[in-house]
């Protein structure tokens, strides 16, 4: 393919070059992104990407941070959708029902943030812990609202350990009972729902499940139920 002069060229040429590596996880799978078939779909050298993304890895960590934000973006969108006092419990399922829409907008960016690894790639905890936290900022947002509010029951939530290997924990501060209580309750309901989208996502969905909408609304329903107190259950705070 003939090189387009400058003057042709993309004015964003990193988004360019992002755009490119996705078209390439779609059609080959994350196994086979490659820089330098990169650029000859863009009709570009090599070193011309190497300007922007030092290495593959280097791509693969940008690609991993943009899904991330906007896996974020839709969830935090869904959770602000639904203001006021009274509609907690409407918000923690709107967060649920915009994380399968995103996924399912985005099986590809889904995958490779939870599913299909880049062979040799070690994300880069300390760099990304930022997006991923904010990826999950609205479902802990919620159920820190329904723990404030004495809707949350901390009693048989298994805390994470926190030691002083690198890792998710290590973002929590270390002692606050509430932040890792949020957090675990946070985790044991992903767990839940990650489970249902990658079945869906792959296609392999329980026999029984026709209807991918329903199992999941039906599953956000029951994780509420499971862990949610109504709030004529709630005990009385203390201001």
């Amino acid at each position: 393919m003939a090189r387009p002069s400058k003057k042709h060229q993309q004015p964003n040429l990193p988004e360019t070059i992002k755009e490119a590596a996705w078209r390439q996880i779609s059609d080959s799978g994350a196994s086979s992104l490659s820089l330098r078939g990169i650029a000859r779909d863009l009709g570009i050298t090599a070193p011309a990407i190497y300007n922007y993304f030092p290495d593959r890895d280097a791509l693969v960590t940008a690609l991993v941070s943009d899904a991330y934000t906007s896996f974020g973006d839709r969830q935090i969108d869904a959770m602000n959708s639904i203001p006021g006092p009274g509609k907690e419990i409407a918000r923690l399922v709107a967060t649920g029902l915009a994380y399968r829409d995103w996924a399912l907008d985005h099986p590809h960016r889904y995958m490779l943030i939870f599913g299909n690894p880049v062979p040799g790639y070690v994300p880069p905890m300390l760099e990304l812990m930022p997006v991923m936290m904010r990826s999950i900022s609205a479902l802990s947002g919620t159920i820190g609202e329904l723990y404030a509010l004495g809707m949350i029951d901390p009693q048989g939530i298994p805390l994470p350990r926190v030691d002083n290997s690198p890792g998710f924990c290590d973002t929590m501060v270390k002692g606050d009972d509430t932040m890792l209580t949020v957090l675990a309750l946070a985790m044991l309901i992903w767990s839940r729902v990650h489970g249902l989208v990658s079945l869906e996502i792959t296609g392999k969905l329980p026999l029984f499940a026709h209807d991918g909408a329903a199992l999941f609304e039906f599953e956000l329903h029951a994780i509420a139920r499971q862990f949610v107190r109504r709030p004529q259950d709630a005990p009385e705070t203390t201001a």
